[in-house]
């Protein structure tokens, strides 16, 4: 097949910071996805509505002339959220969801959650209202291996909270491991995942070929190739309840080629089209678009698009570098092929 037309996609997790750096990335995702559900951990969290509100606004401020993308936010949920809050969300159609990030998992997420119980009352509100949770599946303890954490999370934390508020809807987000495609696959109607295209893509070898390869190191960090494997295997059987969220998570060059150097990969500048070249590898074209366009809409419960795009099968190489804000990134595959090409809208 040389081309595929499917409805528009959406990104179903994405990070797009904010001020310089947000108008350096936001055109990248405006141009391949109708939606994308937008991460609060900003340096300052969006706690609350108004900032939810405030930073929507500022996206659609950055877009370019004429795009119709539309930002569906989030709420950083810690120790100190109200269930007031969550009432209010309900209130606004473009906040659809909660992010449950374990204290200190990742970027800016020093001011999360320290343990679950404190948040109870919020989940108990949330399943109330049908609001989804979104979820980064990893532990953060110290005397647990990095390699580890997302299959403890689901042990010790998930399945527990799950038992307890058996209608509350879960998304488990960028999973990396059998285990957690197992545990979605077996899970109720109201479980479902996200996966990324760098865990798709590569194993945790990527990160040490020929010396340490800052640009490969992402939250969760890549896994062995039988955890790969896994998530291939779920891609190729069209379960429903997986679907598209790239986690693109840009950084300045400086921040990830540091001494301590930011965790994240930046895959909005060709997100589909990598997802596209995995999908043509495995023999199943004829998915992605319920992967894509479909699964996370319907498990939202959003309309699904109604616009196309359309992917044409030709090589083109990915740049080096791409700018950002004052200063410049590396993006996912940067110098490499890739083989297929989003066609103008």
């Amino acid at each position: 097949m040389d081309s595929i037309s499917l409805t528009r996609p959406d990104d179903f997790h994405l990070h797009l910071r904010d001020g310089a750096a947000l108008a350096s990335v936001v055109g990248d995702s405006a141009r391949q996805f109708a939606r994308a559900v937008v991460m609060p951990n900003l340096k300052v969290p969006v706690t609350t509505v108004d900032q939810a509100e405030a930073y929507r606004r500022r996206i659609l401020a950055a877009l370019p002339a004429g795009s119709d993308f539309q930002a569906l936010m989030t709420l950083y949920l810690s120790d100190n959220t109200a269930t007031g809050e969550i009432s209010r969300l309900v209130e606004h159609e473009h906040i659809v969801a909660v992010k449950y990030y374990p204290a200190g998992a990742t970027t800016n997420a020093e001011h999360a959650v320290s343990t679950v119980e404190k948040v109870y009352a919020v989940l108990e509100k949330m399943s109330e209202l049908s609001v989804p949770l979104l979820v980064h599946g990893e532990v953060t303890d110290a005397g647990i291996d990095i390699f580890d954490r997302e299959r403890v999370f689901i042990e010790r934390v998930l399945a527990p909270l799950m038992q307890r508020f058996t209608q509350l809807r879960i998304v488990l987000e960028h999973i990396t491991t059998k285990e957690a495609v197992d545990f979605v696959r077996q899970g109720p109607d109201t479980l479902a995942a996200t996966i990324t295209p760098q865990h798709l893509v590569y194993n945790r070898n990527a990160l040490f070929q020929s010396g340490i390869r800052p640009h490969y190191y992402c939250l969760p960090v890549l896994k062995r190739e039988v955890h790969r494997q896994a998530l291939l295997d779920v891609l190729s059987s069209g379960h429903a309840r997986f679907f598209l969220g790239s986690d693109s998570a840009p950084h300045a060059r400086g921040d990830k080629e540091s001494a301590c150097g930011c965790a994240g990969i930046y895959s909005a500048h060709n997100a589909i089209e990598i997802y596209a070249g995995v999908f043509d590898e495995l023999g199943k074209l004829d998915q992605l678009e319920a992967f894509a366009s479909h699964n996370g809409a319907d498990f939202y419960g959003m309309a699904r698009n109604t616009g196309q795009i359309t992917l044409q099968k030709t090589d083109w190489t990915v740049p080096t570098t791409l700018p950002f804000a004052d200063t410049e990134m590396i993006p996912f595959n940067a110098g490499e092929i890739c083989h297929w090409k989003l066609m103008t809208l």
